[in-house]
């Protein structure tokens, strides 16, 4: 245990599912027999060690198990079978501001909540101003925090338990919190105790940010362990399972405009004109969208918006920044944006596309969402963070 901050050693959790509930004693009397439950096993025999300074990823699809373990993990939950050790001081990012009295003034809540996470007043009294000045919260920390925004709730919330300057760190679901802003100094302060070797163990469905910050990452199914390795490794497979299992149901999607023109659906066409299941990245690939003009229309614009599963943009091309707008279309046909090389790096995307008249204020259909689609690693990749490749060429002018 001296080299492992955590020790998960075949750990199993159940719950009692209950088909039918007795509310009362008349209802138990009255139905003659027992309540009817089943067990559900959230967690099935885990294992897995995290050395100390490791920062380590939990992932897997909703209902995989790892939230559970998680809070198996912070003592929330006691499993049925099996054994957990964790080294060192231990701060959990779960509901923030779980621990906050709403009639208190921030400024009591962080002393309450500090305490809460073991932190003595002396303690509290020497952090108080960074905490502060973390979540920004400035001059309302005199005021009752049920007049705080749910941002500014939730940045005092964060601000606390990550300045208690834990040994164990335990994070669920919690990076995107805040503005852009506070989530860049978040990211920041995730980075620094990495640093200083803390050992973090993080929850996400973030694809993108479990590379970036895990060294290594675990994969639930079912609650089971799938596979335990490198994070990019790990995340390649879990995210290839995904597409497989993946069912788009792409004329159920949420549509709206003025009708004269509809995109009828969305799919990606590989390097030899044939429809593909994903792209790669540095290969050639061509994301095409069908139309159909229920009546002439002058001048349409072609637009798609792609975005991470997350939300968060990546680009958002027209075909009127590239001058390819026809005079009139009519009928049925297809336009396809074409790439040379994919720059998008290993990950899941969703695609909205639009049509529009040339002043892009008038859309004729919008389709949210209409395809989601995975990119996998190719040979051009030479980055691991991020969105897309810059697929630079590198540059070095020695001194005299």
């Amino acid at each position: 245990m001296s080299d492992h901050a955590v020790v998960a050693d075949h750990v199993s959790k159940r719950f009692r599912l209950f088909k039918e509930k007795n509310n009362s004693l008349k209802a138990t009397i009255m139905r003659g027999r027992r309540v009817v439950a089943e067990d559900f096993w959230a967690v099935k025999d885990v294992s897995f060690e995290v050395p100390k300074g490791e920062a380590f990823g939990l992932i897997g699809e909703n209902g995989s198990g790892k939230s559970t373990m998680l809070k198996c993990l912070t003592r929330i939950y006691r499993p049925e079978s099996g054994r957990i050790a964790i080294n060192g001081k231990v701060s959990a990012l779960l509901e923030l501001g779980a621990g906050f009295h709403p009639e208190l003034s921030g400024r009591e809540n962080v002393f309450l909540n500090g305490a809460i996470l073991g932190l003595s007043q002396k303690e509290l009294r020497q952090r108080f101003d960074a905490i502060v000045d973390f979540a920004g919260i400035g001059k309302f920390i005199d005021e009752p925090v049920k007049n705080y925004s749910s941002g500014m709730y939730v940045r005092l919330g964060f601000s606390v338990a990550i300045n208690v300057d834990p040994e164990v760190l335990l994070v669920d679901e919690v990076l995107a919190v805040g503005d852009e802003a506070f989530q860049r100094k978040c990211n920041e302060k995730f980075a620094d105790l990495k640093a200083d070797g803390k050992t973090i163990i993080l929850v996400s469905h973030a694809m993108s940010a479990v590379q970036n910050m895990c060294d290594r990452v675990a994969w639930f199914e079912h609650g089971e362990l799938k596979e335990v390795g490198d994070a990019r490794e790990v995340i390649e497979h879990y995210t290839g399972s995904v597409q497989v299992e993946r069912d788009v149901d792409e004329s159920g999607r949420p549509h709206w405009g003025s009708g004269e023109g509809q995109i009828t659906r969305a799919e990606l066409i590989g390097a030899e004109g044939e429809v593909v299941e994903r792209l790669v990245t540095g290969a050639p690939g061509r994301i095409r969208l069908h139309y159909e003009m229920r009546e002439p229309v002058a001048q349409p614009v072609f637009s798609m918006y792609l975005s991470t599963i997350n939300g968060q943009p990546v680009s958002g091309p027209n075909s009127r920044a590239y001058e390819c707008v026809p005079d009139k279309l009519d009928g049925r046909g297809y336009v396809d944006l074409c790439m040379d090389e994919v720059r998008l790096l290993p990950g899941t995307y969703d695609l909205t596309p639009l049509i529009t008249d040339i002043t892009m204020m008038k859309v004729l259909d919008q389709r949210q969402n209409l395809l989601r689609f995975d990119v996998e690693r190719g040979g051009l990749l030479r980055e691991d963070w991020g969105v897309t490749t810059l697929s630079p060429r590198w540059e070095i002018t020695p001194g005299s």
